[in-house]
Order: structure tokens, then sequence, then C-alpha cells
């Protein structure tokens, strides 16, 4: 056989003449040397390719010197561009609609979109123009400012104390063009460092009208100045980040600045070792000049691609070289490793096949035509003897059958299913997964299963459990919520289904047989009512137990009348079952509320209140008996405000309470020196909804809540006293209402003068509001309460002024200091003579007495102009601010 195989693979010999000259110069030099030739040639040529590649890159560096400089001079004047558009918007209102106030210059700010993606952006504010005094030149405040926060420093700063400001506002003034200020230190920053420093575009206001053509004109109809500040540092490296920071140092210098004319310079030196050129662009704006010079760096842009030749180059020569080396040994390592590799294939697939009949799985392998061919050990155990039978077989359902055998033919699996398997001796269920794979060259279907039988069992064990009731077996609380709210939102969705109706049942005087014959009795007494209610049930209703001695039955397609009458043979069965416990007899009886279901909008949570509802006013009718929901029962109310009361207890223990303010603003002659607030008492309820007092200070005024509502207020004000408004610690007054619960309370007093001087609050601040109601009903207790607060520096207010009877009467004895006409009066004080007549009277007496007087609920322009000229001090309403969340709840 060797000697075949040596004559099948054996060359004829050639003559000794003919072999030297067919060797050739290649087999004449030996294989190193070969080696060292290929590595000089790969060598000379690399160093060819490397000095071409810098040659380019020279070239290729200066245009991209060129376009980065170019582009920064366009970025550069972009975001100063972006800016004069936000200062022309913003000076098309002021000619559109004339002078504005502060919540008008907010809200068309917060509508301008062009400063949002501004890079260092600070303030937009308006400068007021104010004549000087004789012989002197004007000069202009900052009054509107958004946003306000940050920025309070320039509030009311005088503009002619910084000179570059007051230069660029002139030249804008008189061209009506944005004009840029010299760098300088910002008012907002205190440290004077490279953060602080930044520029003002400005342009002028004028007053309502068209655009003034004429220098005189703009002087005459100048009204202020609009200002846009911003940070030089963000401005600059935001237009210049990217490329042009990586690639090149950069130095921007204003050519008109007199001094240090230093804009920005990158942290980046320009490259050492030699002269670099330095590209300069000059960029004019707003009058003024800025020259922009920009020295390329130690870029890889010279070299990175050289080197990388020359490295790659070397590498392969090198790598080509040491192949021609080794090439004689590669065919003798290659058989070794084949030899091997084929070895521990072998060997792998040895263990794989005993792997698989271990497995506590079944393992089956079928081909093409879906005869099984391989099972394993587990496999064989549980099915039996299969191979040879077919792979569809196994399974009892028509639809897997028909699933699986397709899948064998289209060779196409699927993942895990589960799916019923069927054997000579059981069935059980199994989480089966088919793939196919290909075995000795021919295409296979390999399936895996898994026994979940006792999975299934104890999940649908579980599920009962979870929806049943372990003592009655009916179906429990949160399967009954879950059947009702089905039910209503098919009867949403089609309301000309007949109605269902919910039967609330109650056992009166369950606790007593309890208390008397132990639970046991209990527990067994439930049993034996549900037993006789059940037997007197109509098919397809369904009855629940809710908890305890609670009971609900859902009753399908009843009217009114049928609905009562079901419920009266289901108490007359109740009250029919005679339940003896240890020779003790008890009498059984129930309380039902019934609701129907043909109330629009009605929810899961308002059936189940009106059923309780229904079933206590039952119990309260002297038990024993049905009561049909009525709309009017005073019960629901009575449930609502206990409801209401739960979730307040609730909103004061999690912190869900929240605070408003709305401002109260002068009318007349008075003036303040900061803000004057009210605030309004909010809450947020589980779901995150806002709700008005209206809905919740009734229960809580009903059942005593309202002393602990009003600690809180008091002590969540005063401690965050600086965060209420926008003003910080610039508002003056804060007015906080008291209701009478509190009134009553002996330490009230010192627990508001204890906060007081806890946080160190100037007492003169802070307003306290009693209703005239409140004062009427107390006035002793209310007497002493207001002279320790005013004693402390506290001001007293007189809140609905004008409700109660005797106002008048009782005026002269309360040492106030404010009286709040109730809004009733001033709702019609425009059309209403007597309203205005009952106004005036007040205003009078209130003034007489040394006291201001505020006007509630002003809503329209009409009634603010009445109460103008009858002299109300203050007003509070719609027309003049609408309420805002306190800033340190915003977030």
């Amino acid at each position: 056989m060797r000697n075949k195989d040596r004559q099948a693979v054996s060359v004829p010999a050639q003559p000794p003449g003919e072999r030297v000259a067919g060797r050739g110069v290649f087999q004449a030099l030996p294989p190193l040397v070969w080696a060292l030739l290929v590595l000089v040639a790969g060598l000379a040529l690399t160093a060819e390719l490397a000095r071409r590649e810098m040659r380019d890159a020279g070239a290729r560096a200066d245009m991209l010197y060129n376009s980065l400089a170019d582009a920064a001079q366009a970025r550069l004047r972009d975001g100063l561009d972006d800016a004069a558009v936000a200062l022309r918007a913003m000076q098309t209102v002021f000619l559109s609609a004339g002078d504005i106030d502060q919540p008008t210059f907010t809200r068309y700010h917060d509508n301008l979109r062009a400063v949002d993606d501004l890079p260092g952006y600070i303030v937009t504010a308006f400068a007021r123009r104010y004549p000087g005094v004789p012989d002197s030149a004007p000069f202009y405040r900052y009054e509107l400012l958004s946003p306000l926060e940050g920025n309070e420093a320039l509030l009311w700063l005088d503009v002619t104390t910084q000179p570059d400001n007051l230069a660029a506002l002139e030249k804008a003034r008189d061209a009506d063009h944005p004009s840029m200020s010299a760098p300088f230190h910002l008012a907002q920053f205190s440290d004077a460092d490279d953060a602080g420093l930044g520029i003002t575009l400005r342009l002028p206001v004028y007053s309502r009208g068209q655009v003034p053509d004429s220098v005189e004109e703009r002087r005459a109809r100048e009204l202020g100045a609009l200002a846009i500040s911003l940070r030089l540092e963000p401005l600059v490296r935001t237009a210049l980040q990217g490329r042009i920071l990586e690639y090149m140092h950069v130095d921007l210098r204003d050519l008109d600045a007199v001094g240090d004319d230093r804009v920005f310079t990158s942290r980046t030196q320009p490259a050492a070792g030699g002269p670099t050129p330095t590209l300069t662009r000059l960029l004019e704006f707003g009058d003024r000049r800025w020259e922009l010079r920009l020295q390329p760096l130690a870029s890889r842009l010279d070299s990175d691609r050289s080197r990388s030749i020359l490295l790659f180059g070397t590498l392969v020569s090198v790598l080509a070289a040491l192949l021609l080396w080794s090439i004689a040994g590669t065919h003798r390592r290659a058989l070794a490793l084949g030899q091997r590799m084929s070895a521990r294939f072998i060997e792998s697939e040895a263990r794989f096949r005993t792997l698989n009949e271990l497995l506590p799985a079944l393992v089956l392998l079928a081909g093409s035509d879906g005869t099984i061919t391989y099972a394993n050990q587990f496999a064989r155990r549980r099915l039996g003897e299969v191979v040879g039978t077919r792979l569809d077989a196994l399974y009892k359902d028509p639809g897997p059958r028909m699933e699986v055998a397709d899948a064998s033919g289209r060779e196409a699996g699927w993942d895990e299913r589960e799916m019923e398997i069927t054997t000579s001796e059981d069935t059980f269920w199994a989480r089966v997964s088919l793939a196919p794979v290909v075995v000795d060259g021919q295409p296979h279907m390999l399936l895996t299963a898994t026994d979940i039988s006792e999975q299934r069992e104890l999940n649908a064990r579980l599920r009962y459990q979870a929806s049943h009731d372990a003592l009655t077996e009916l179906c429990n609380r949160r399967e009954f919520e879950r059947r009702l709210t089905l039910a209503l939102a098919t009867h949403r969705a089609h309301p000309e289904t007949p109605p269902f109706a919910l039967l609330y049942f109650d056992v009166d005087q369950f606790k007593l047989i309890n208390d008397l014959s132990g639970h046991r009795a209990g527990d067994q007494m439930l049993v034996e009512m549900v037993l006789a209610i059940s037997q007197n049930l109509r098919e397809g209703d369904l009855f629940a137990r809710l908890g305890g001695d609670e009971f609900g039955l859902l009753a399908y397609a009843v009217n009114e009348e049928e609905a009562l009458a079901l419920a009266e043979r289901l108490r007359r069965c109740i009250d029919s079952v005679r339940f003896v416990w240890e020779g003790r007899t008890h009498s059984v009886s129930a309380s039902i509320g019934v609701v129907m279901s043909d109330r629009a909008g009605a929810t899961l949570q308002d059936v189940m209140a009106w059923a309780d509802s229904a079933c206590y006013l039952a119990k309260e009718n002297g038990r024993n008996r049905v009561h049909l929901y009525r709309e009017d029962d005073d019960t629901t109310r009575r449930h609502g405000e206990m409801e209401w009361a739960n979730r307040m207890r609730g909103a004061l223990e999690q912190g869900r309470l929240l605070l408003d303010y709305q401002e109260v603003v002068p009318l007349t002659t008075a003036v303040l020196d900061g803000p004057y607030i009210e605030l309004l008492l909010r809450l947020r309820d589980e779901a995150g909804t806002v709700v008005m007092p209206g809905a919740f200070l009734p229960a809580a005024e009903r059942y005593g809540l309202m002393p602990a509502v009003d600690r809180w207020v008091i002590g969540t004000v005063l401690s965050n006293f600086a965060r209420l408004h926008p003003a910080a610690a610039g508002l003056q007054t804060c007015a906080i209402n008291l209701s009478g619960a509190s009134i009553d309370d002996e330490d009230l007093a010192d627990f508001i003068l204890e906060c007081i001087a806890r946080h160190q609050v100037p007492a003169q601040r802070i307003c306290f509001e009693i209703t005239e109601t409140v004062a009427v009903r107390s006035l002793l207790k209310v007497t002493r309460v207001i002279e320790r607060l005013r004693a402390a520096g506290c001001r007293i207010a007189l809140d609905d002024f004008g409700s109660g009877m005797s106002s008048f009467g009782y005026l002269k004895n309360l040492p106030v200091d404010v009286i709040k006409i109730d809004g009733s009066f001033i709702r019609e004080v425009d059309t209403d003579a007597m309203s205005r007549t009952i106004v005036s009277a007040i205003v009078q007496i209130g003034h007489q007495r040394g006291l201001k007087v505020v006007a509630e609920w002003v809503d329209n322009d009409g009634a603010r102009g009445v109460l103008d000229e009858l002299g109300v001090d203050y007003g509070q309403g719609f027309a003049l601010h609408m309420p805002e969340r306190v800033v340190f709840q915003r977030d």
C-alpha cells in the first residue's frame, strides 16, 4: 500500500543538467536572502509614500486652517445676530403694545424662542429713561427683567454708572440698530474674573407707533432701551467648539477698546518648534470691531497619517519577510494542528451526547420527514419508545399537531410554547422549543421540552386563591371590583344594553355574635348565610365577599324595580336563617344598599361609595331593610366629607398640601415698597391632580382639622419666607388666613410668635386675615389674639367685610389694620348702584378709622376703574394677578 502511494505522488526523474537549469535564480538564493530583499524593497516604498503624504498633509492643513478661520468668524457673527434678532422682536412688542408691565414683559420673553439656545445668555432687560434734573443728562434704570431669578442685582441699576453700556445705549438710540458694548464685568457676578466678563447688546425702545426715521424723532420718542447680557466665555467657546479649538489657538481682541482689549483667549498654546502662520479675521458688529487671530496647534494633521504609513509599511515589510522565512514549516504545523482539532471534535461530540443523555428534559431529533431518529434517556423514560414514530404524533390537539408538522416540513423552528404532549399512559403540559439543525450534512429538527404540569397547576391554584375568599369560596373584593369595573366600561361603551345593579350587604349586629360566641362562630354563621343566599341567586349574577361582614352582588340585566325585588327576596332569605352555636340561637339579618348602573360617568369609586351610603342609610333607618340610593341622600354628603377628611389627614402626613400666592395691587395713592401677597391653600391628591380648597376645606372644618392645617401653613410660610415670591427677601407683606377653629386655640398666639422668632421674619411683614363671621362669633377671643399679635408687630385684616349683619357696629371695637370688602359687592360694583354705595360707605368708614381698604374679586377693568374712583387702596382678583405657585414648591 505504501509503495502504491509513493508511485501515485512520485515525479519522473530528470537529467542532472535539466534540474539545475530549472531551479532558476529563486531556488539558487536561500530564503533568508529573499526575506532581506523583500524587507529592503518594502521599506523603500514605505519611505516614498510617507514623503508624499507629508507633502499632501501640509496642503490639506493650510486649506483646513483657512476654512476653520472663516467658520470661526461666521459662527461668532451668528451668535451675535441671534441676540440682535431677539432684541428686535422685543422692540416690536413695545412699538405695538406701548408701555408694558413685568408680567407682560415676562410672558413675551417666555414666548420668545430666539434666546433659548443662545450661549452665554444671562438676561433680557428694559431700562427706562428718566429725565435728569435741569442741566443734567437723563439717566436709565432697569425696571423689567426676565428671567428675574439670579439677576436681582440689575433691578433699578442706573446704566449711567456703566460708561461702556451707556455709550452702546446712545449709539443704538440714534441709529436704531443693535449696538454692542466693550467687554466689562457683569453686575450679576461679584468675582472680578473671566467668568463674569461679558457684553451687552442694546436696541432703543420708542413709544407706540411707527418706527421713527430721523435722529431727532428717535430721541424725542425714546422710552428707554432693551439690553441682552451675554457672558463672553460660553458665547465664544460655544461658537468655536469642535475642530476650531481642537486644531487652533484662538485670540480674540476688541480693536476699539481702551486699555485691556482682550475678549477671549483659548487655553491651548500655539505649536512649538518653529514659526507658525497666524490667520487674522475682522468681525464688525454693533459699532465695534473684533480681531480674530488663529494659530495652528501641534496638530495631528502634519504627521499622524505619515507616521501611520511608516508604521504600517514597516510592519507589512517585516511580516512579508517573516512569511517567506516561515513558509517552509507552515504546512507541517497546519497538518499537526488539524489532527489535534479532529481529535478534540470527536471528544467534544462524545461529551455532548453524554450530556444530552443526562439532561432532565426531553430531547428529540427528527429527520426532514418528521420521523424521530433519536431520544435521550429522559425522553425514553417519559414517552416510551418513540424512535421511529412521527414527531407530530406526540400532540393531542390538532392545532399543535399541524403546527409541528408544518414546521418540520418547512424546516422552520419557533421559540418556547406551551403544549399538551400525549403518551400511551398520560397527558402532560410541556414548554416546547423546536429548531432546525444539520446532522451529518442532513437537515433535522431538534425538539426540547420541559414538563410544566405541576407549575401550571400551582399557578392555577394561586390565581384562584388571589381572586377568591378562603372562608366562603366566593370572589374576593379585588375580583369583584375588577368585574364591576368591566361592567361599567361595557355599559359606557354600549349604553343600549340593559342596566345592572350593585347590591351592597352588611350583616346587622355581626360584632355581637363575635363577642358572645367567638370568631369561629362568626365565621360559621357567614358560611351558612352564604349557602342560603347562593341557593336563591339568579344564574349569571356575581356574589362576592368584600371583607368582614360585607358582601356584594352584581345583578345583570335588571331594572330598578327588579333590582329592589331581588334585594328584598335576598333580605328575607337572610332573615330566615337561624344560626345555632353551642346551644345558643342567633337570628341573622342584613341591611342592603342598592345602586343602579344607569348614572352617566359613574366610576368604580363612585358606585362603591353610593352603595356604602345607601347601606348606611338602611342601617340608620332601623336595619334589616333595603334602601335604593338617591342623589339627594344626606348620607352621601356625609360620606364624601368623611372621605375628604381622611384624604386631608393623608395629605398632611405625606406633604401634599400646596400654597399659591395672589398679589394685592395698589389702586390709588397707595405705595408699596415691595410685593403684597395673600397665600391660598391647595391640595395635590393621590393621582397628582391639584384640588381647589372648596372641595376639602368644609370637611376639614367639620372634622376639626383646621387647627393642624393652619399651623402647617404658618410654620411652612415663616420657614420659607424668602422663597415665597420671586422678589425673595424683598417681599413686603404676606397675608395668612386663620380659621375660626384656630382662633379658639388658646396656644395659637404663642405658636405664631415662637415661629416668627425662630425664623427671624420681621413681624410687620406678616398680616393675618380673620373673617367677619369668625370675629362676630368669638369677639372676645379674637380680640385677645389680635392684641397679642399686633403688640409683636403683626398686622390684622378683617376679611369678607360687609357679609355680616353688624359689620359697622363692631368695627370700632376690633383693633385691625386692614378691611377687605366682601367680593359679592365688588363683582357688580360697576353695574349695580347699591353695591357701589355700600363700597363707598365702607371706604369712608375705613379711612376715618385710619385703615387700609382692600377690594376682593376684581375680575374686570370696569370694576377696577370704579374702585379707583371710590378711593379703594388695594385690589385683588384675576384682573390684577392670577394665582401662582410659591417659588419653593415649583419644582
